[in-house]
């Protein structure tokens, strides 16, 4: 499914979007570009001041400007406080998605007891199991797989590749031997959810895995059974989350970062990308746990000192021992 590109004027777009117009609001738009890049006919934006010096070289006919640019830019532009959102919107005015004709694609398995919903668009080799719901306004793109039983809210995108609801990975020790467990739960998404390429869900073991509304998943995550992701969190690319966490709303998950399970994070967490969760996290914050890139060298120095740590934590309780000993007979005469 390809995008069509529109046309707009500066007025268009201050009616759709709000925002102070300055200037000739005739302008014609036809895409946005950045600072550096942009030509007549396209709008750019200003979010960083370090990228302020380009206002002075840009050939954008038009800009998006913070409100305390007011009074310093002779060319038409739209004030508003946050100019990185208004730019995601005017895009999105800029670039509406194409319904394809016909909007299901003729190579699509739907099981006759699935239910989708209206203005659903489904492309090629999707399969959609028994008694998966799918919601209003969903785009689901090729290749994608939907166990049996899963719910999928409204205006939710699945990118390529996606899997939804394959078994959780739940297996016993039977001696040498592995016994699997069925993984009878389902997985729960809820409305407005992006999910990138690539990306896998498992269904519940017991209880269902669930993605709360909002939430916005990058390419290659691993999300493990009964999970629980709050609502508007955002998860970059490689994240792996292990069964049974669950992650708070307005949560951002850097890329990378893996989570062992049964751990719990709070709402308002936000984690570096390469770090290791492996305990709770019960107050809102920034969590890193990643060591800075050395020279090999110099790490394996490092790890060789990391090894005695242990022995030198003991000597230093000892000699602590010794020092407040002696401290005690110096004051004792």
């Amino acid at each position: 499914m390809s995008q069509a590109r529109v046309t707009l004027t500066l007025n268009e777009i201050q009616a759709a979007l709000g925002g102070d117009l300055v200037g000739d609001g005739s302008v014609a738009i036809e895409r946005i570009a950045p600072l550096a890049d942009a030509k007549p006919r396209q709008i750019s934006f200003l979010s960083q001041r370090k990228y302020a010096p380009l206002l002075a070289t840009t050939q954008a006919s038009a800009l998006i400007l913070p409100m305390e640019a007011a009074g310093h830019f002779p060319r038409p532009h739209i004030l508003t406080a946050n100019p990185y959102l208004y730019f995601a919107r005017v895009s999105q005015l800029l670039n509406p998605i194409r319904m394809p004709d016909p909007p299901i694609h003729p190579s699509v398995v739907i099981s006759p007891t699935a239910k989708i919903g209206r203005n659903a668009v489904i492309h090629a080799g999707v399969v959609i199991g028994d008694d998966v719901v799918i919601g209003d306004d969903a785009v689901i793109y090729p290749n994608v797989v939907i166990y049996h039983d899963c719910h999928i809210g409204d205006r939710v995108v699945l990118h390529a590749g996606v899997v939804i609801g394959a078994d959780g990975f739940g297996n016993a020790k039977d001696g040498d031997a592995w016994i699997k467990i069925p993984q009878i739960g389902r997985v729960v998404i809820g409305h407005d959810v992006e999910v990138g390429a690539n990306t896998c869900i498992d269904r519940g073991a017991l209880d269902d895995t669930v993605i709360g509304d909002g939430v916005k998943i990058d390419d290659q995550i691993m999300i493990g059974h009964n999970c629980r992701i709050g609502d508007h969190t955002a998860i970059a690319a490689c994240a792996g989350i292990a069964g049974s966490t669950t992650i708070g709303k307005r949560c951002i998950i850097g890329g990378a970062a893996m989570f062992s399970g049964h751990n719990e994070i709070t709402d308002d967490v936000v984690i570096s990308g390469g770090t290791a969760v492996i305990k709770d996290i019960r107050k809102p914050g920034q969590y890193t746990g990643v060591f800075p890139s050395l020279q090999h060298g110099d790490w394996l120095h490092i790890a060789a000192n990391l090894r005695h740590l242990d022995t030198l934590a003991k000597k230093v309780q000892q000699l602590e021992a010794q020092i407040k000993t002696l401290t005690e007979q110096h004051n004792a005469e």
